[in-house]
């Protein structure tokens, strides 16, 4: 078990590595092209209604959804029933999402001015055409995620990894051809066309591949409506179809808010979030898509103590690391910034804000990274309503928030509501996987959590410190004060009792005594 998840973690966070690489490559190109002005607030609030519809029809967590499913007839080696239950899912998916697209892309100039109340009029047109273009891309998306759980399934996770790399690789395409001329326009259209290469294309190349060395491909144009594994999909899918849990309506709050708090607000906040999410997708993401279909067979198997020892020392490995990142990123979020936008298109007052703006989000690195692997601990026992419910209901106690930080304090007072609400959700998910899946004896994550605070505050004070002495260029101050806040951090954690220090250090060197042999 534990070398399955080694070696598909290895999979997805080099592939998650390079994916986030290559989306600092896209926001890199989206931001010396469009800037941090309104033509780039308009462009990335396009988003919204587009994600809206993904997440209606559980897109975020249909493989989640469908992989147990699946999983289930490939261990009674039924797989032309497990391709039955595929076929209906994936034809009810695109008549219901098609049916959806089309009418949300009529309504669209009714719709805008819900989603951005602070745009003016040529704004708000320009929103409506470039959300029109990204709508069906969903589409492909939620598709796709349904052929990509077939082949996590069979622990064959290559090409679902790839995946966003094809996505992001469409989009920094069109924007480097069109993007000089079209504007946002490209961009929009690169988000369809990386939308039709990455995430459904690669897992439908995989999907025929496995089919010629099995027993062919087995999607077909049926729909049993009366299935009971379709019913199961529906009664698993549905809370998080009728719930809006903050880890998603995060981005839309910050959204539409910040559309009242001032022209480039939207591409400051969203430029600093995609600095976060690089060690965020490293760590978490990779972790939890690797682990969830070993979790899934332990929880099946009655383990489920197991299983949950093994989410807690995944998950606190997780925070050293994402504790070490943060501190990185809050001291050399400005240098980041000017070296990956420039200061062509961005002023100094910009992308000092969005070093401010990263920083911020980072308070709540270790939520974001944890989350995406304690949700894996409610999906692998296919419990779908209580997270939900919990993440919907965080959504309605921190709605206020967003609302007071953005009329008191911009953009800083939105992240930091997004900071305390993401990080309140993770606390309150924690505790109800402890009562399901533990026990009262179990470990927790809280002893660790408070020896690594007070390192990283003091790392990062010191490390800003010293950036104000550094008179070099960006790159070479950032890498410095960089790399001062990770040592600093491990260092002190590790005078604090953390033990995973030793851990994470023994696994770095076994990793490198393994590559050094022939």
């Amino acid at each position: 078990m534990s070398r399955q998840i080694t070696i598909a973690a290895l999979i997805w966070g080099a592939s998650v590595l390079l994916s986030r690489f290559v989306g600092l490559v896209r926001e890199a190109v989206i931001g010396r092209v469009l800037g941090a002005g309104g033509e780039a607030d308009v462009y990335w609030t396009a988003f919204i209604l587009p994600d809206f519809m993904n997440y209606l029809l559980a897109g975020g967590a249909l493989s989640i959804v469908f992989i147990p499913i699946f999983s289930a007839y490939l261990s009674r080696h039924d797989e032309a029933g497990g391709w039955r239950v595929f076929s209906t899912i994936a034809n009810f998916i695109i008549i219901v999402m098609g049916t959806l697209t089309v009418l949300a892309w009529l309504l669209v100039p009714r719709i805008v001015p819900l989603i951005a109340p602070g745009f003016t009029l040529d704004q708000l047109a320009h929103l409506g055409t470039l959300t029109r273009i990204i709508l069906p891309a969903q589409l492909f998306h939620v598709v796709g995620g349904l052929l990509s759980a077939t082949l996590q399934a069979r622990d064959r996770h290559a090409l679902p990894a790839l995946a966003p790399l094809g996505y992001a690789g469409g989009i920094v395409g069109m924007g480097l051809a069109l993007g000089p001329r079209w504007g946002a326009d490209a961009f929009a259209w690169g988000v369809l066309f990386g939308s039709v290469i990455g995430p459904f294309g690669l897992p439908l190349l995989g999907c025929i591949q496995e089919g010629r060395r099995r027993h062919g491909f087995g999607w077909r144009p049926q729909l049993d409506l009366r299935g009971p594994d379709f019913r199961r999909y529906l009664w698993l899918s549905l809370p998080v179809m009728l719930g809006f849990s903050i880890v998603v309506v995060d981005d839309w709050l910050l959204k539409r808010f910040c559309t009242l708090v001032g022209e480039g607000t939207v591409s400051m906040l969203q430029y600093a979030k995609t600095l976060m999410k690089v060690p965020m997708g490293v760590f978490g993401l990779a972790t939890g898509a690797a682990a969830y279909p070993t979790l899934s067979r332990l929880v099946a198997q009655g383990r489920r103590v197991e299983a949950y020892d093994a989410l807690m020392r995944a998950c606190r490995v997780l925070l050293v690391l994402s504790f070490a990142a943060q501190a990185a990123l809050s001291a050399s979020g400005a240098d980041m910034a000017e070296v990956i936008w420039g200061t062509t298109r961005f002023s100094q007052a910009q992308l000092d804000q969005i070093g401010l703006y990263t920083g911020l989000f980072c308070l709540a690195l270790g939520s974001w990274s944890a989350n995406t692997v304690l949700a894996r601990g409610f999906y692998a026992q296919q419990v779908t309503w209580l997270p939900t419910a919990a993440g919907s209901a965080v959504v309605m106690i921190a709605w206020p928030l967003y609302a007071l930080g953005g009329r008191h304090l911009g953009g800083a007072g939105l992240v930091l509501a997004s900071s305390a609400a993401i990080s309140g959700y993770v606390v309150l998910i924690a505790l109800l996987l402890r009562r399901r899946l533990g026990g009262p004896g179990s470990p927790t994550l809280w002893p660790l959590v408070l020896r690594m605070l007070p390192a990283v505050a003091v790392a990062v004070a010191a490390s800003l410190g010293l950036r104000t002495l550094l008179g070099l260029a960006p790159l070479l101050r950032g890498a410095i004060t960089g790399s001062v806040a990770v040592t600093l951090t491990l260092a002190l954690a590790h005078v604090f009792g953390v033990r995973e220090i030793s851990r994470v250090l023994l696994m770095v060197k076994d990793l490198a005594a393994r590559r050094s042999r022939p």
